[in-house]
């Protein structure tokens, strides 16, 4: 991740503030929480904190400096007791973990997309409902027995969030919270991500990244994810008109995040393609992950694995493979029609 300052401050056109605070969510991942701050600085009408950073001790510690630190430097008379609002923009440990440790400092009502909200409140549902689900991934996607299946397990028992938190605002797409936070429903990387538009200002979450393209899932296996619905979130994006500046959650800001758009779609274009000239022969899932991520570590094996999935169910859903039953999982193949 690009280094950046610990806080950086926005304006939109219409005088609304912007900070993002740059906070450790785990030990090799950084992201970035929001507080958004409307009126006099001396006397604010409006203070939100999008996203909360992890649950790790030391992301609560950043984010707790990097409210001070906008106090002190920039002269916001804003803290816990102030606070209006905390938008979620969607229900992963790195944005929503440190929800419940807030709740020692605040009481503002939480906000989060209606298809996010029962795993905010229900974490330990949603862990449960996960550990299911697993194993038929496994049988279908032909991952032996072996490091990768035990990972994979050991993620299905990760909680989201170390506690439920009441959602107090279910949001839809269309909504205008608190008549300044305009709510766009992205899904594809979770089923209830949203982007925030404050005025001429987008916060993109994790859905439009400046370095890297937003992990995804199969539909089959999380419900409301995948390529198919993160793509046509890519179009509803697109067709905003008077965004002068992106903001992801990770990495810096986006100045031409329609280009961006584009990198993503053409990126999206070449591993579509790669994956159907993979499975002219009938393959597993877990063989055409090899196949087209030669060069992959056991770092990254996981979430390759999830993109691979997510790029199969695109190319079955558009006609481009055919699935048959085979002995150690499903195979996969590529026919004479369908678009990658």
């Amino acid at each position: 991740m690009t280094d950046l300052p610990p806080v950086t401050r926005f304006e939109t056109s219409a005088g609304t503030r912007l900070y993002r605070i740059t906070v450790p969510a785990f030990p090799h991942l950084k992201v970035h929480a929001f507080q958004v701050v409307a009126g006099p600085p001396e006397q604010p009408t409006y203070s939100a904190i999008v996203d909360t950073g992890s649950s790790e001790q030391a992301s609560q510690v950043a984010l707790q400096r990097g409210l001070e630190l906008i106090q002190r430097q920039f002269g916001e008379n804003v803290n816990g007791q102030s606070l209006s609002r905390i938008v979620l923009t969607h229900a992963h440990p790195d944005h929503a973990g440190a929800l419940p440790a807030m709740r020692r400092f605040t009481r503002a009502p939480t906000a989060a997309h209606a298809l996010d909200a029962p795993i905010i409140e229900r974490p330990q549902d949603y862990r449960d409902l996960n550990g299911h689900v697993v194993e038929d991934y496994l049988r279908w996607s032909g991952i032996p027995d072996g490091p990768y299946a035990d990972r994979l397990r050991k993620r299905s028992t990760n909680l989201m969030l170390p506690s439920g938190v009441p959602v107090d605002t279910v949001l839809q797409d269309g909504d205008l919270l608190d008549g300044l936070l305009e709510v766009i429903h992205t899904p594809g990387h979770t089923a209830g991500q949203v982007c925030l538009r404050v005025d001429d200002l987008l916060l993109t979450a994790d859905h439009v990244l400046p370095l890297n393209s937003p992990p995804l899932m199969s539909t089959r296996f999380h419900p409301g994810g995948g390529l198919g619905p993160f793509l046509a979130s890519l179009d509803k994006i697109q067709a905003l008109e008077g965004v002068r500046l992106a903001l992801g959650s990770h990495d810096q800001e986006m100045h031409d995040w329609k280009g961006r758009i584009h990198n993503l779609r053409e990126r999206y274009r070449q591993k579509l393609s790669a994956m159907r000239e993979a499975a002219q022969e009938p393959h597993t899932l877990y063989e055409l992950n090899a196949l087209t991520n030669p060069r992959m570590n056991d770092r990254q094996a996981i979430l390759l694995l999830d993109q691979t999935a997510a790029l199969i169910e695109y190319l079955l859903d558009t006609g481009a493979l055919v699935e048959t039953q085979g002995a150690n999982g499903h195979l996969f193949q590529a026919t004479g029609s369908g678009a990658a």
